[in-house]
Formats: structure tokens, C-alpha cells, sequence
């Protein structure tokens, strides 16, 4: 029953912290362009030599 005092407080900090980092992602615009990086595998570049 003591182990519930540490954890019970310690869970609650744990789901608050994963929430602030998931919402300073989505403010920071990171889940914005979802297709973009998978459709730009399936393009075609036919250039030699880099990305000049």
C-alpha cells in the first residue's frame, strides 16, 4: 500500500511530461507534412553526382 504514494504521484508527472512534449511537438509544426518524406522516396531523380 506504501508503494502507492510514490507511484500513483509518479505516474501522474510521467502522463504530464509525455503530454507537454507531445503538444510542444504538434506546436512546433513537426506532425505538419505527414506524406511529404514517404512521397519524396517515390520520386524519380535521375541526377548523377549529389544534390546540385
Amino acid at each position: 500500500m506504501e508503494a502507492l504514494y510514490l507511484l500513483i504521484p509518479l505516474s501522474v508527472i510521467l502522463v504530464a511530461l509525455a503530454l507537454w512534449i507531445f503538444f510542444g511537438a504538434a506546436e512546433s509544426g513537426q506532425f505538419e507534412d505527414l506524406e511529404g518524406p514517404g512521397m519524396r522516396i517515390l520520386v524519380d531523380d535521375d541526377r548523377v553526382g549529389g544534390s546540385d
